[in-house]
């Protein structure tokens, strides 16, 4: 059985007083809990202290986003190399806002995967569909045109240690919720997606769901066959609450 994974993506959130208290509350309840992995994705700007902060804990480190650049003239940018050396294990790539606000592509999202994997990160790559897109009944081709940006540029190998994140868009901050039936549906097509290119990897491959998961709907959906955890907003802000979805994670 595939280990759970619940990821915290705190956003643009936060202070150092605040990473603080959120940090150690986490610890203190999770400090004995070995039956799911779980990150937290600070802002950049409070990466290094709070990698200082969990190292001794359970507690894994992660980024919301890296450079598909190894280094260089990329002003305001941060390297995967950069991430690993101040002690992340993960990075949130191509999540929604990445691509709806800041235009990435899904060939720009495939090269940051690509650099993430080259230095020893684990990336999480993020797919999902609009409203739009849903009601035009278009979401399996978009999903499946997002995890094959990275096929195509990394082999069937891809996605050897690695994670993907299912967030319908139109799921994110609205406090709607794909049902766990429609999640489960979509999490089954990546996983069948990706064993047509290597059945080991879909096996062993982690699918978080990533559409305003929180304490009331995390068991329902962790519940499901091919929803391995999930990667977690608003909710992530609030220790009792992303307590509560990581007790729900445990098998």
């Amino acid at each position: 059985m595939r280990k759970a994974l619940v990821a915290g993506n705190w956003k643009m959130n936060g202070s150092k007083e605040q990473a603080q208290k959120l940090v150690g509350e986490l610890i203190e309840d999770l400090s004995s809990n070995g039956q799911v992995d779980v990150a937290i994705c600070p802002p950049a700007i409070y990466l290094d202290l709070v990698s200082q902060l969990v190292s001794s804990s359970v507690l894994k480190l992660g980024s919301q986003n890296c450079s598909e650049h190894g280094a260089g003239a990329y002003t305001g940018e941060l390297s995967a190399t950069m991430l690993l050396d101040i002690g992340c294990e993960y990075v949130i790539l191509g999540h929604s806002e990445r691509r709806a606000i800041f235009s990435e592509t899904n060939q720009q999202v495939a090269e940051k995967f690509a650099a993430a994997k080259n230095a020893g990160l684990v990336p999480v790559l993020c797919v999902g569909e609009t409203l739009e897109e849903r009601e035009a009944g278009n979401t399996l081709k978009v999903v499946s045109s997002q995890v094959d940006a990275v096929l195509d540029l990394l082999g069937p190998q891809a996605f050897e240690g690695a994670v993907i994140a299912y967030e319908p868009v139109w799921a994110i901050g609205t406090g709607k919720t794909a049902t766990p039936e429609q999640a489960q549906e979509v999490h089954a097509a990546i996983r069948a997606q990706v064993a047509d290119a290597n059945k080991s990897s879909a096996e062993k491959l982690q699918i978080l769901y990533g559409g305003s998961m929180n304490a009331a709907n995390a068991e329902s959906l962790i519940a499901m066959a091919d929803i391995d955890g999930g990667l977690v907003g608003g909710a992530s802000l609030k220790a009792k609450d992303f307590l509560a979805i990581c007790q729900a994670a445990q098998r």
